[in-house]
């Protein structure tokens, strides 16, 4: 009975959070309010037909509108903040009538952080963190921060002096203990936090905290401040960063005295309060990504869209960066000679097949140079399409740049480097049209719009205008929208490189790279490889 009802209220949230997609099924009560009904939503994304027609209801201008109005936003001072009243009122509206839950939210808001945190601070340099959680909703958001962490790779701790006694805080203990992931009393924390931590995660008080900080943590936040303290001499210097609001700050009027916490981030939930106005660090993202078009329409936010699926989006511009002080100290296994294939094309296989495996994106994308006559070198990335032991084989327009260059000097180097495991690939040979046959094959495999897109794009040529394309796509899929086989056109085809080289590079530290070069041999009138190691 228990079960049934948990499900029974689980079902009624999410229609109520779903019912903001259709707002004229709506109950009654959410309907007579102006907040949950503003005017541009009362005639509901469905029209006043009751029949749902996709192309002839309202959904798909109301889907461009809302579009177009969650654009990116660079400018900080073009964002909506948030006061102290109204980032309550949104937390009460969520929690009431739209049916979420505090566990949802925290999750949420969790899961947003530590995105936050990874687009920055790759765990292999900032890997020890120190979550610093205050006994209400914004410790609770650190806590589930440090699970996602946790499963991020980072290596997270937890001081939480003073616990909430309540089912969705100690389950939260619960799975963080499970993983295991430390607490630490502020008594077991070192004084100095700089030496035994990369980040220190500040989730003491949110924006409804009042008065003045009380110990343990009026402490925590001097440690904190002590950090970004000049006269303080820190080989490395942990970064800090602080959930919504940093702790001590006024909601509204930010770090009064001027001597509070200056976090290296700020991670704003669901819209940035206005003490975030005065944030001067480097790093300032938005998270939540749950903001109903009732709430922004109410409140007329203004907040950068989320890009892709990410649960966090940069507010402002990246800080400027020293280009010549950008260095990465690659940590990977050693490749030594007897690790190596006695054949290229297999050893090429094998990382291929790791690169497929590590899911990196489009591990088959490469960078083919050529030159013409003209002695001018041009690179450009393309997609290998077929390996085997004639060669690497990808696609293109016969009338492109690469392919003049190619029938002027049929001589060529393909570069694949797959970051993700530190390792890169060179391969140098000679270049040949592969059979019309082949080219064919491969053509009348791709997707029909892929088919039309080779057609339309007559490759390096100089067009008018992105509407010229749009307008050529659209001719042909009408010319083949019977379904008829679409003819591959004479300029396009594929092109094989044959290998006369090979090197494999793996990434090591203090750039002591492996680098192993095949070259071809003749032995006893049979081709074999030599392998050799070559200087970083």
């Amino acid at each position: 009975m228990l079960a049934l009802l948990c499900k029974t209220r689980t079902m009624k949230c999410l229609l109520n959070q779903l019912s903001l997609l259709h707002p004229p099924n709506f109950p009654n009560y959410l309907k007579s309010t102006h907040i949950l009904n503003p005017p541009s939503l009362r005639s509901g994304f469905w029209g006043s037909n009751s029949k749902i027609n996709f192309q002839k209801s309202g959904f798909c201008s109301e889907t461009k509108a809302m579009a177009s109005a969650a654009k990116i936003v660079q400018d900080p001072e073009s964002i909506s903040y948030l006061s102290q009243q109204e980032a309550a009122e949104v937390d009460e509206i969520l929690m009431g009538p739209l049916g979420f839950s505090v566990d949802q939210l925290m999750e949420l808001a969790g899961l947003s952080v530590a995105t936050s945190i990874a687009e920055v601070y790759k765990s292999d340099k900032y890997n020890r963190v120190l979550a610093i959680c205050g006994p209400g909703n914004n410790g609770g958001d650190g806590l589930v921060t440090a699970r996602h962490l946790y499963h991020f790779g980072y290596k997270p701790f937890i001081c939480y002096p003073k616990r909430t006694p309540k089912p969705l805080y100690s389950g939260l203990v619960t799975q963080l203990e499970s993983l295991p992931i430390p607490f630490l009393s502020v008594e077991e924390l070192p004084v100095d936090l700089s030496s035994n931590f990369d980040i220190l995660l500040d989730a003491m008080f949110g924006f409804s905290f009042h008065g003045t900080p009380r110990p343990p943590f009026d402490d925590m936040i001097q440690r904190l401040v002590a950090l970004g303290n000049p006269n303080q001499k820190h080989q490395k210097s942990p970064v800090i960063v602080s959930v919504d609001i940093p702790s001590g700050w006024h909601v509204e009027e930010g770090d009064l005295s001027g001597e509070g916490i200056k976090p290296d981030m700020l991670v704003s939930l669901t819209a940035p309060k206005l003490c975030a106005k005065k944030f001067s660090g480097p790093h300032h993202f938005l998270g939540g990504r749950f903001v109903p078009p009732p709430i922004a329409d109410k409140f007329k936010l203004n907040l950068p869209a989320y890009p892709g699926t990410s649960m966090c989006v940069r507010i402002g511009k990246p800080p400027q960066v020293d280009i010549s002080a950008l260095r990465e100290n690659y940590i990977s296994p050693e490749f030594s000679e007897d690790q190596a294939q006695t054949d290229p094309f297999d050893q090429f296989q094998k990382w291929f097949d790791d690169a497929v495996a590590a899911g990196l994106k489009e591990p088959n994308a490469m960078a083919l140079s050529t030159t013409g006559k003209d002695g001018k070198p041009s690179s450009r990335m393309v997609l290998l399409k077929g390996v085997d032991k004639d060669g690497f084989v990808w696609y293109t327009n016969y009338e492109s740049q690469k392919a003049q260059q190619i029938s002027e000097n049929p001589s060529a180097a393909l570069l694949f480097y797959w970051d993700g495991l530190n390792r890169q690939v060179r391969v140098e040979g000679p270049v040949q049209k592969v059979s019309e046959e082949e080219s064919e094959k491969y053509f009348h495999s791709r997707p029909r719009g892929s088919q039309i897109g080779a057609i339309v794009s007559k490759q390096s040529t100089v067009i008018p205008g992105r509407q010229f394309l749009h307008q050529q796509q659209e001719e042909l899929e009408a010319k083949y929208s019977d379904g008829n086989t679409i003819p591959k056109p004479k300029y396009w085809g594929g092109y094989r490189l044959k290998p006369e080289l090979f090197e494999f590079w793996q990434g090591q530290p203090s750039r002591l790279h492996d680098r192993l070069l095949y070259s071809p041999i003749e032995t006893d009138g049979t081709r074999a490889w030599k392998i050799e190691r070559l200087s970083p």
